[in-house]
């Protein structure tokens, strides 16, 4: 039997633009080491078509991205909770069963930013690819250090 994969929750307040293109990211980086997931606070309802274009443009398979509430991960282990939005942040999130160790790393909307369409685009690519980067050093933590060695590591990648 082996180990079970890491299981990584994205969090931001729609789940629409930034927690789905984490999880699909990480999906796409991570292989079997982990289990991505995303959810939202108030869940949109929707995958934003720019989150699904800029992952198109970064050759990350989409797969079935849906948006999701927290509440489905409510009673589930998780070894790692990522914020991606203030909002989410600042929230009372549910109860999660386990250690996970908590990150916040603050990344604009790209479905709030205001432009032309290929304007529009290139905001959510250039967010996409700041997350790639930040899921590229995440996917290198070792997670057999000591607890407060990782929390330090994912800290410092929120940074970037």
């Amino acid at each position: 039997m082996g180990i079970r994969p890491l299981r990584v929750l994205f969090l931001c307040t729609g789940n629409s633009c930034r927690s789905p293109m984490g999880e699909a990211i990480l999906r796409h980086l991570g292989g079997e080491r982990f289990e991505a997931c995303s959810a939202g606070s108030h869940p949109a309802g929707f995958v934003h078509d720019l989150a699904v274009r800029a992952l198109t443009r970064l050759r990350v398979p989409v797969g079935e991205l849906r948006s999701k509430s927290w509440d489905e991960f409510a009673g589930q282990p998780l070894d790692v909770v990522i914020t991606v939005c203030d909002n989410a942040a600042a929230l009372p999130c549910p109860v999660w069963h386990g250690p996970a160790v908590r990150s916040h790393w603050a990344l604009p909307d790209p479905a709030t930013f205001l432009g032309t369409p290929d304007e529009m685009l290139e905001y959510a690519v250039r967010v996409a690819r700041r997350l790639y980067a930040k899921i590229e050093g995440l996917v290198e933590v070792d997670f057999s250090l000591p607890r407060g060695e990782v929390q330090r590591r994912l800290d410092r990648l929120g940074e970037i």
